[in-house]
């Protein structure tokens, strides 16, 4: 397909469809976004009608004065969403690319279109076949076999056994095409910084996230790639949540414009279902970029916005920040644990390598060479070595601990708390003065997250799990332990939810379990008639301190205890109360 852009309207100017597909009316606006006459390459993804991811390749040229002296088209593709969140459409992008460079010098030129289609289409025969898809693609949808069981929502529940993401990652040695959007995974930590556990966190209670930006959207769409993928539910956990349908993984949308208005408005909790789409995502929230601002303006299409900073601001002096507000524009911000964890994960992931051959920009990896080999698949075969961290020097070490290190950083982070102020005083006082114990062991606990990761399993603080459920589409690559940087930073956030929803499963059926009858007495059968009615209960779950300790929380924050309680709403369909945090003297509490 090739979408042009001619004054104030577009067109397709060449097309080609499989049978009962239809390609007008919806993908060219969806190929050409708003403000791309200000970029001269730009590559764009999307979904059409829920079962087609879309690739295309914008390229900016010259032309005669007559058509105001450019020529703007954009190459693209429908995949099948038959794997993963793009259907591996990322593979297309050189090939398209360059059929967009031919073009732009003559339009007229359509006959590499044609062979394109020719190899690549998607034959007849094909269709009954289709590859291994990962956790919550359409296919495995579709074929999900049913349990019926309770579910807080009171729907009959679908218990979705998804095909392990661990056959999706190449062998050791290889790396990921330099178009993969999870090669973008170091880019999305330097750009959000301690931002990215909010945005996480609101990814886990699958609300509907918009990022608003400027052309090129490529960075975007990754990022929205990033988000889905952090915050899918890893396979050991299902059994855990009574859900239904449970929402393993939040909707990645791409790029969107005004005409997706409709789409957008399926995603709240409050929205009619829609035929024609997934009950895995029956308002369950999304995740999407556009550059049409106006979207940013109508709050009752989003739950979380998010204002990327222009591509121009990396030459600014001090760092420029995303924007992260509410609806109701009330700004979200880190909280002080967070900071502290991300320090730590800057400082744990030096030690990985990337899946890419492409030389990073980013602060967490320094390559010393690259060597680029190109296979008929277009996937990169190659590593960037990295120093360990026996070669790391003391300057680097603490650079990448220590955060906030300026203003602008600690505007990110909500303000300290009385309490926790209160609380650090007073640890400092019973410690005579010296380095806290409880933030060594709280940075022992987030490193765990990242220990012995490897292709096959993968620990929890707390409990084994299997790490095949990594999420990413396709890659692996040289790394430390068995992985690389990408699917380490991955697998860091699914164990961190696995922490999260496993002492949560855990607080549940110890408060369902231990119920006392109205005597005092424990009865024989508490155990089992609160497992079985547990949906109805009306009794509201208590989580304490040390509860949102093990989970990684802060307990002096407002918006944890707010988000732990929301968990429990979401995925259990119960009420939740957080006790804030605590200072015992003596076993007498003083605050």
């Amino acid at each position: 397909m090739k979408a042009k852009k001619h004054e104030d309207s577009y067109t397709i100017a060449w097309k080609r469809s499989i049978s009962g597909l239809d390609v007008t009316d919806s993908v060219e606006y969806k190929s050409l976004p708003s403000g791309l006459h200000n970029v001269k390459e730009d590559t764009v993804y999307f979904i059409h009608e829920d079962e087609f991811a879309g690739i295309s390749s914008f390229v900016n040229g010259e032309a005669e004065e007559s058509e105001r002296n450019a020529l703007m088209l954009a190459v693209g593709a429908l995949v099948p969403l038959t794997y993963g969140r793009l259907g591996k459409s990322w593979r297309h992008a050189d090939g398209l690319r360059a059929l967009a460079r031919d073009l732009v010098e003559d339009p007229s030129k359509t006959d590499p279109l044609e062979h394109y289609w020719q190899k690549h289409q998607r034959r007849e025969d094909e269709e009954a076949v289709r590859p291994t898809s990962g956790e919550g693609s359409p296919s495995i949808l579709r074929e999900k076999r049913r349990q019926m069981q309770s579910s807080p929502n009171g729907r009959p529940r679908t218990r979705n056994r998804a095909v392990s993401g661990a056959s999706a990652l190449a062998p050791p040695g290889q790396t990921l095409s330099v178009h993969h959007p999870a090669l973008s995974i170091t880019t999305f930590l330097d750009t959000f910084g301690p931002l990215i556990f909010p945005l996480y966190k609101a990814a886990l209670l699958r609300k509907r996230i918009l990022l608003v930006g400027q052309a090129p959207v490529e960075s975007a769409c990754n990022f929205v790639y990033n988000i889905s993928v952090i915050s899918a539910l890893p396979s050991a956990l299902h059994d855990l949540l009574p859900l239904s349908p449970l929402p393993t993984r939040l909707r990645p949308l791409f790029s969107v414009g005004i005409h997706d208005i409709p789409t957008l408005s399926t995603g709240s909790r409050t929205s009619q279902p829609i035929h024609t789409l997934s009950s895995e995502y029956q308002a369950y929230g999304w995740v999407a970029c556009t550059t049409d601002n106006i979207l940013g303006a109508k709050d009752d299409l989003y739950d979380t916005l998010i204002t990327l900073p222009p591509s121009h601001s990396k030459q600014a002096r001090s760092k420029v920040w995303p924007k992260m507000q509410r609806n109701n524009a009330v700004s979200i911000k880190a909280t002080q644990r967070d900071a502290r964890r991300y320090a730590g994960l800057r400082r744990d992931l030096q030690s990985y390598r990337s899946a890419s051959s492409r030389p990073p920009s980013s602060s967490y990896l320094q390559p010393t060479r690259s060597t680029d080999t190109e296979e008929d698949n277009n996937d990169t075969i190659s590593s960037v070595p990295v120093p360990s961290p026996e070669q790391a020097t003391i300057t680097d070490r603490e650079a990448v601990s220590t955060f906030p290190s300026s203003d602008d950083e600690h505007s990110l982070l909500e303000p300290q708390s009385w309490s926790a102020l209160v609380y650090s005083s007073f640890m400092w006082w019973a410690s005579a003065g010296e380095k806290r114990t409880d933030l060594e062991e709280e940075s022992e606990y987030d490193s765990s997250l990242l220990a012995n990761l490897g292709p096959v399993d993968a620990h929890t603080p707390s409990r084994q799990r299997s790490s095949s459920n990594m999420g990413v589409d396709s890659g692996g690559g040289e790394e430390t332990g068995g992985v690389s940087f990408e699917v380490a930073v991955f697998g860091y956030f699914h164990r961190f939810t696995g922490l999260i929803l496993r002492t949560l499963s855990d607080v549940i059926d110890a408060q369902d379990g231990g119920a006392c009858s109205e005597d005092g007495s424990e009865g024989d059968g508490g155990a089992g008639s609160a497992g079985g009615d547990r949906e109805e209960s009306d009794e509201t779950i208590e989580i304490t301190s040390d509860d949102m300790m093990k989970m990684g929380l802060d307990v002096w924050s407002e918006s944890d205890r707010g988000f732990a309680e929301e968990l429990v709403e979401l995925y259990w369909g119960r009420r939740a109360c957080v006790r804030g945090g605590k200072v015992e003297c003596c076993g007498v509490r003083v605050l």
